[in-house]
């Protein structure tokens, strides 16, 4: 039986769903299970591909020529596996399919509310990879923060969900914050409490807490966060900052998120992750033997995530070839005048 995993956000967005989900899969995977990853994003829009990259990052456009949300650019990269539409949903395609059926009658006359038809809806969209028989275990990435009103149908969902396929086939992961308050020097666990408390008021209780920090999580601490947030001890997370996200699925081993997701999901897997591939990439990464700068010339430049996959591209390429590539953003605004070119484009 397919299990199913959903990854919750909590405190504030881009605490990094996308990389802890993708660095997930890759340990599941380096197991020799077959995994895939989809994000369920909460806006109206139908899909990014008419949102500016200032507000959104990047649209990231899969082999089926699906325009969808940049952590499908890491869900490939970490997994080395091809994405397609249905990798990525947004509430504009959910609202619209449900409308759609509406009005061609599907419905027989019922009055149609969020609750059942489009939490239905979402419901039939995480299972259909599963359906598929592909994959082994499905990873559904829930965008925005827990208390966003727009989460609520997600949640909702997830809740119905897992009572209907039961104990040991779906887990829930929250990712939460642990700030550092200088001016008393030390974490505090309270916004980590409150998300909770948010989550389990939509009916959800988390499994596992990834607790994003910049310092250390101290015995004590996990044990506090385990007693109020109703959560083992062992499945709190300590998610430290890296040095970079391909440091990520080696962080989590450390801290043996994959065997704790393994138990919870009764899946027996006895191989160790094979990560000698990961470790080398790793390796070449960060000791290169040469530098190379190049200029990216773009029309969106002030933000890093409206080139995000462009950018990974020269990591990756980077890496293969033990270089370190310095790149250079210019507004192509700045070559407008010709006079101007030689000038923004010299080494």
């Amino acid at each position: 039986m397919v299990k199913y995993i959903f990854v919750t956000g909590g405190v504030t967005s881009s605490l990094g769903k996308g990389i802890i989900s993708a660095s997930l899969a890759k340990l599941l995977q380096a197991r020799g299970l077959s995994v895939t990853i989809q994000k369920f994003d909460p806006y109206i829009n139908v899909d990014p591909g008419t949102l500016n990259p200032y507000e959104h990052g990047e649209c990231y456009v899969t082999d089926d020529g699906a325009e969808t949300d940049l952590d499908l650019g890491h869900y490939e990269r970490f997994l080395g596996k091809p994405s397609s539409q249905d990798n990525n949903v947004t509430t504009g395609r959910i609202y619209q399919t449900v409308i759609n059926k509406e009005r061609a009658g599907d419905y027989l006359g019922k009055t149609v509310q969020v609750v059942p038809h489009i939490t239905d809806e979402i419901k039939r969209r995480i299972r259909a990879l599963g359906k598929t028989g592909d994959y082994d275990v499905v990873i559904s990435e829930i965008g925005g923060t827990v208390g966003d009103i727009e989460s609520l149908p997600y949640l909702e969902a997830i809740r119905q969900i897992r009572l209907e396929l039961g104990a040991g086939n779906a887990i829930t992961i929250h990712l939460t914050l642990i700030p550092y308050l200088s001016a008393a020097g030390e974490l505090k666990t309270k916004p980590t409490q409150h998300s909770v408390k948010e989550l389990l008021q939509t009916g959800n209780q988390p499994d596992i807490l990834v607790c994003r920090t910049e310092h250390p999580l101290n015995d004590e601490l996990r044990r506090k966060i385990s007693l109020f947030c109703n959560v083992d001890r062992h499945s709190v997370i300590e998610a430290l900052d890296a040095e970079t996200i391909y440091d990520v699925p080696l962080l989590m081993k450390d801290e043996n998120l994959d065997k704790i997701v393994l138990a919870k999901l009764n899946l027996e897997v006895n191989t160790e992750p094979n990560l000698v591939a990961w470790k080398a990439f790793l390796k070449k990464l960060k000791e290169p033997k040469n530098t190379v700068r190049i200029g990216l010339v773009g029309k969106y430049n002030k933000l890093p995530d409206a080139y995000k996959s462009i950018n990974e591209s020269f990591v990756h390429a980077g890496a293969a070839n033990e270089c370190k590539v310095e790149v250079e953003p210019i507004h192509a605004e700045a070559l407008e005048v010709i006079d101007n070119i030689g000038e923004a484009l010299s080494p």
